[in-house]
């Protein structure tokens, strides 16, 4: 029996509302191609109603003041939205994984991370009562001078389809703790976790108009969210071409934004590694999340003289890899999100083999899977530099292949990408690992595996991988402004003009 997925409204001041126009847009298990229940469709009009109530909500005169409440108060919300998560992790992990296709093991444990951040955002919430001035040392003992936190007010939050919820609440955890009122805007490919938060949102008694979440198609929702003069920061995670659009949109209004965008990222292998556990990490780094991570180590640089040996152990071990219902027991890899992608990641394999690289694994649905947008995971190699496949985000489970002799080498080859979001090194030699580390252009780096994410440790990246961080403390600054406040504080006259009583 195929399983459905619940039927959801708009969430929009605290109440499910249908969209304006009516329409609902379908959910496709892409594991099997099954329609397995919708989810509405938002246009301008919703979004317009989303961004109304947020404002409200953050607004002193509402009698809601969000803003105002004080972090403690915040924190309790945010630490109840956990424990709701917590208590559902197995239902939330199993709609996860039929909207997204993930295996059900990665959906448990993006689950768990989903409730660790809203806690993590509690703590940083209580912590802002004691940051909340602070003060300055001026030259002038007339003047007193401090530093105020303050919300930077509404906030649209626009998150991919990857890691559903979990992007969501890497946006939503901080904005809320900051004091912002927030409208989400999940991507209309995996939506069906976020509806759930506002279920979470609704059954903790958040107030009303805190958190909105509007779903729908980019350029009927998401355009109008970047747009709108009441929003007063766009936080984004997405393709680079999206990202631009929303930075052009915000320009209009001089609105800030924060960017989380695409990636290209190397692993760097060095010869004297231990050849069994680098295979394992190397895999990990491009197939996890069926390759559709915008980090994804996809370029694979190893050093000529273990190449050989490498590439064989790795076709392996891939070759290994559990690809199948996301459901199944021991999946390991599942199907990509949609046929447009399913359709795109073939493209840019075969468009490889045309150019004249090496598909030596992988390429096109196992044998096995009759149904669903499952690709098995391909090893490239022979690739050149200016080839397609060695240059753009693939965002898909495969892998690409270049050798090199020296670390001079390694460095430039790993450097020669437009994107700068991560990289990994894996080597046994400490001060070789430091010097790699320095020399990476990229917000992120891993030294010994690739891919552990903690929500305490910024993340974010450098060229068009975009600007801005989420997680940590530098996560929650995104959602908060500075202002200087400077107190005349002396009783004399301030004497620069001369008193016209004594002319």
């Amino acid at each position: 029996m195929t399983t459905r997925i619940p039927y959801r409204q708009l969430f929009i001041d605290g109440q499910w509302k249908e969209p304006a126009k009516g329409k609902r847009i379908p959910i496709i298990n892409p594991a099997n191609e099954a329609v397995i229940g919708d989810i509405p469709a938002a246009t301008a009009e919703d979004v317009e109603q989303a961004v109304e109530a947020a404002r409200r909500a953050f607004s002193r005169n509402s009698g809601r003041e969000w803003a105002r409440a004080s972090g403690a108060v915040r924190s309790k919300y945010l630490r109840a939205i956990a424990a709701k998560i917590r208590e559902r992790t197995s239902e939330l992990a199993k709609l996860e994984a039929l909207d997204n296709g993930k295996p059900l093991d990665e959906a448990v444990w993006d689950i768990d991370d989903v409730a660790s951040c809203f806690e993590y955002y509690a703590d940083l919430a209580e912590s802002l009562d004691e940051k909340q001035k602070v003060p300055l040392s001026v030259p002038l003992q007339t003047f007193k001078c401090y530093a105020v936190k303050e919300p930077i007010g509404v906030v649209g939050l626009i998150t991919p389809w990857n890691y559903p919820l979990l992007m969501a609440t890497w946006k939503v955890a901080p904005a809320l703790a900051a004091g912002c009122c927030a409208v989400l805007k999940p991507s209309e490919l995996a939506s069906v976790t976020c509806l759930e938060l506002a279920d979470v949102c609704k059954e903790v008694g958040l107030p009303p108009g805190v958190l909105n979440i509007v779903t729908g198609i980019g350029y009927e929702a998401g355009a109008p969210l970047a747009s709108h003069p009441l929003v007063d920061k766009i936080a984004f995670t997405g393709s680079t071409e999206t990202g631009r659009k929303i930075m052009s949109a915000a320009a209009q209004l001089i609105k800030p934004v924060s960017l989380e965008l695409g990636g290209k990222s190397p692993l760097l292998v060095f010869e004297d590694v231990d050849i069994e556990k680098a295979v394992e990490w190397a895999i990990f780094g491009c197939f996890w999340t069926n390759g559709q991570i915008c980090s994804a180590t996809s370029r694979l640089l190893l050093q000529e003289s273990i190449a050989k040996e490498f590439i064989e152990k790795l076709v392996n071990w891939v070759k290994n890899i559990k690809v199948s219902d996301p459901l199944e027991e021991g999946c390991r890899l599942g199907p990509v999100i949609s046929e447009g992608q399913y359709e795109k990641i073939k493209k840019f394999i075969s468009t490889a083999r045309s150019e004249g690289a090496t598909v030596l694994c992988g390429g096109s649905r196992p044998k096995h899977l009759e149904k669903g947008y499952f690709i098995e995971p391909t090893i490239v190699t022979d690739v050149s530099t200016s080839m397609q496949i060695w240059r753009e985000e693939v965002f898909g489970p495969v892998l690409c292949v270049k050798t090199f002799r020296s670390e001079e080498e390694a460095i430039e080859l790993a450097n020669d990408t437009q994107y700068g979001l991560a990289g990994a090194v894996i080597s046994k030699d400490p001060a070789r690992c430091n010097r790699i580390t320095e020399a990476i252009q990229a917000g992120i780096m891993w030294i010994n595996c690739s891919q552990p994410c903690f929500c305490q440790a910024p993340w974010g990246g450098t060229k068009r991988s975009g600007f801005g961080r989420d997680l940590g403390e530098w996560g929650l600054d995104n959602y908060l402004t500075v202002k200087q406040v400077t107190e005349y504080v002396s009783d004399d006259q301030w004497g620069w003009y001369p008193s016209p009583s004594k002319l």
